[in-house]
């Protein structure tokens, strides 16, 4: 297990890498891409487009935004306290840092322009449109479930009473 500033550390790159470059390819976009404007990244798999998204991840649940916002913070302090109390392993630290990462990360727009800017097309595929910062949230939360899992079952293992010796 991870000493807590070991913890803190790798929670907080995690975090700070996912905010820099989700806000970094976001301010390419609006400075470079026209709003609604398609371009193709990966002719008929990965696109660019750039659209405003008054609702959640994917854009889904439009004009709620303070909602996603009060969300986006709740989550970050439960995930805070969690890495700073907990022992936990290293790879579950950095994906709840990615998770925590990609919610102020679209925080940030939500707060500063009342939108956030999504540009990712997957062409192949009727999908809504994300961004970068919802790329962390939920690889962040795939893996995080994964490396749960296989931690909480070896945990299992190895506390699991033996039959060994009595009598049935």
């Amino acid at each position: 297990m991870a000493s807590r500033p070991m913890r803190m550390r790798g929670f907080g790159l995690a975090a700070v890498l996912a905010v820099a470059l989700d806000q970094l390819s976001k301010a390419w976009v609006r400075d470079n891409l026209p709003l609604g404007r398609h371009t193709g990244l990966i002719p008929h798999l990965l696109g660019l487009v750039h659209v405003r998204n008054t609702g959640a991840a994917f854009s889904m649940g439009e004009g709620a935004g303070l909602v996603f916002v009060a969300v986006a913070l709740v989550v970050t302090i439960i995930c805070t306290v969690i890495v700073w109390r907990r022992w936990l392993p290293l790879t579950l630290v950095v994906p709840l840092g990615c998770i925590v990462g990609g919610g102020i990360g679209n925080m940030i727009d939500r707060l500063g322009q009342g939108f956030v800017t999504d540009f990712l097309s997957l062409d192949f595929v009727s999908f809504p449109i994300f961004n970068v910062a919802d790329c962390f949230v939920t690889v962040g939360i795939v893996v995080a479930f994964v490396v749960w899992l296989m931690w909480d079952a070896r945990h299992q293992l190895k506390g699991a009473p033996t039959r060994r010796g009595t009598a049935s």
